[in-house]
Formats: structure tokens, C-alpha cells, sequence
């Protein structure tokens, strides 16, 4: 594999700092490493494959060196700006902000179920939803086999899915402290409420669950909803998913698709106790799969419960994983 020139944009953020972790374990084939953020930012010194480099602001012409990828996690406003200025200049971006995921020509990936829409960029591919992500690395081998008709979603989401504000407020929670990043109290609650409110009355995260599931998996026709809810768990989102398939399908046939399905880890032994947790799930850059059965009050429905890490494979090893794929065509 080619060694590349490759930059991370908001390298000193939560996601950004777990891209470099995640790009060093994976041993990623770079050449010229570059670290972008903001003007507060610039100066600051980080760590990357057993070099220090210093954070540079970043700016129209960051991008004006050869740089092959870039890795995007510094919200959807500068992605908005800086992406397109990256794709001008030969670099292709990849997003893990929401502002390109529903855009028409861009890719929206998760490796595992749809790599090949890698090939169809335009300089910047999305990186999807946190929650989305590990859902339909489940739910996409399913659809491919029985298809998939509806899907209703209950997410239990980390407060580190709204980056380190989230995870303060929770620390500080636990202190008496008021929140400053959610609407309420996280410690010892759950708040089902993320992101911000439409008028429909659903939330632009749950909103996010349609949409992109819809999109990864080429499958405008699947009737889907859902609802998202921070919990007080610092890392790990869990989805229950009731899934709804116009084939009839066996059980134990269903479990031994997903037992042999790249990326999910099974954990689906109810008798002792083993299912998937936020626990199991930190640290790890699998989706774990378990509580399966099925749903009884539909002809042909199941019920999963599903478990990864939101900074890992929700977020920087996704984006890593398409950067693999990537450079497998540049």
C-alpha cells in the first residue's frame, strides 16, 4: 500500500485525537502528516506515529501542499467552507460532520456495507451518524438476504457523542454542577432529546436515523423511525432495533448470517447473560450484536440490540476504514 500525504482537520478535538490514535494501531500508510484546527488552537503540539507536530491554523491555503486525504472532524460549518477548498485542490475530503451526509453527490459510507460508493466521490465522502453507523453494519446483511420493509430505532447514546462538552456535563453532573451543553440534567437521567427539535416534533438525530440508514443502504423504500436518547454513559451508543423483512426468514439461519457478517462481533447468549454493553463496546472498532429474537406481533420481524463505540467506529475508524478503501483508487 502507498504511502500519502494526509492531513486531520480538528486535530485537537475528541474525534481528532481519535483519528491519529486509530491511524497509528492501523498502521495507516502515511508519508506527510499535517494537523489542522483553529486560530486558539495553532501552536499546540501533538504526538502522530512517533513524530511531534505542531497544530497549524487552518486556512484557504492549508491545503496548497500535496495533501492526497484529509480527515474532517471540526463540525459542519467548516466543513461546509474548507471541504470543497480541500477537493479543489486534489484532496479528498472525508466528512464527519452532517453537512455533506444527504448531499446527492456525495458518497455517505460505512465500509462494511456499501464501499463501493467510495468510487463515485467528488473530492469529499461523508462519514455517517454515530448511531446510524453500527445499525446498518447489522441491519445490512439482513437486508440482503430477507429485505428489510421497516425499521423503528431506539437509541441510547453516550454524552460523548456531543464531544467533550457532553462528557463534561456528565462529570460535572455527578458533581451537582448544571449542565452547559444539554437541556437538562444527564447524571442519573436520560434526556430523550438530541440534537435539535423539528416541527414534525422529531428531533434532527432521529431525523438522521431515517435518512441516512435510507441512503448507506440504497433503500428509499424502507419505512423507518425512530427515537434518540442521551443516556449517562460516558462512551458507547446502544440501539434496539425492531426490523420488519418482506421474506420470511429462520432464526437460527438469521443469527449465523450475522455470527459470519465482517465487522459484528456476536454476544447473543441470553441464558448466561451475555449481551452487548456500552462497556463490552469501548475501545473497540467491531459492532456487537446480541438480545435476538423474534418479534412475535409481526409475520416476520426480529428484534437486536447493538452496541459500538461512538468515537471509534461511530466516528474516526469509520472515516479511517474509508480512507483505506481510498487509497486503494488514488
Amino acid at each position: 500500500m502507498k504511502k500519502i500525504n494526509l492531513a486531520v482537520v480538528g486535530a485537537t478535538g475528541m474525534v481528532g485525537g481519535m483519528f491519529m490514535r486509530v491511524l497509528e494501531e492501523r498502521k495507516f500508510p502515511v508519508n506527510k502528516f499535517y494537523a489542522f484546527a483553529s486560530a486558539r488552537s495553532a501552536g499546540q503540539k501533538i504526538n502522530f506515529a512517533g513524530g511531534e507536530y505542531a497544530v497549524e491554523e487552518l486556512k484557504e491555503d492549508s491545503f496548497d501542499r500535496g495533501i492526497d486525504v484529509a480527515l474532517f472532524s471540526a463540525g459542519g460549518g467548516v466543513s461546509k467552507i474548507f471541504a470543497p477548498i480541500a477537493a479543489s485542490k486534489g484532496c479528498v475530503a472525508v466528512d464527519n460532520s452532517s453537512a455533506w451526509r444527504m448531499e446527492d453527490d456525495v458518497p455517505l459510507v460505512v465500509p462494511e456495507v456499501n464501499p463501493e460508493d467510495i468510487k463515485k466521490h467528488k473530492g469529499i465522502i461523508a462519514n455517517p451518524n454515530c448511531a446510524v453507523i453500527p445499525s446498518v453494519v447489522a441491519l445490512k446483511p439482513l437486508h440482503d438476504k430477507y429485505k428489510v420493509k421497516r425499521i423503528v430505532y431506539s437509541t441510547y447514546q453516550s454524552v460523548s457523542g456531543a464531544g467533550m462538552s457532553g462528557y463534561r456535563d456528565l462529570e460535572n453532573g455527578l458533581k451537582g454542577i448544571e449542565p452547559k451543553k444539554f437541556p437538562g440534567v444527564i447524571a442519573h437521567n436520560c434526556l430523550p432529546h438530541i440534537d435539535v427539535f423539528t416541527e414534525s416534533g422529531y428531533t434532527k438525530e432521529e431525523i438522521k436515523m431515517t435518512d441516512e440508514t435510507q441512503k448507506i443502504m440504497h433503500a428509499p423504500e424502507i419505512k423507518i423511525t425512530a427515537t434518540t436518547v442521551r443516556v449517562p454513559v460516558y462512551y458507547g451508543h446502544c440501539v434496539s432495533i425492531n426490523a420488519e423483512f418482506t421474506n420470511k426468514f429462520d432464526l437460527d439461519e438469521l443469527i449465523a448470517i450475522l455470527q459470519n457478517s465482517p465487522g459484528v462481533v456476536l454476544k447473543n447468549d441470553h441464558m448466561n447473560n451475555e449481551y452487548p454493553t456500552p462497556l463490552m463496546a469501548e475501545g473497540k472498532d467491531e459492532v456487537f450484536v446480541g438480545r435476538i429474537r423474534r418479534d412475535f406481533s409481526v409475520e416476520s420481524g426480529i428484534n437486536l440490540w447493538v452496541a459500538a463505540d461512538n468515537v471509534r467506529k461511530g466516528a474516526a475508524t469509520n472515516a479511517v476504514q474509508i480512507a483505506e478503501e481510498l487509497i486503494k483508487i488514488l
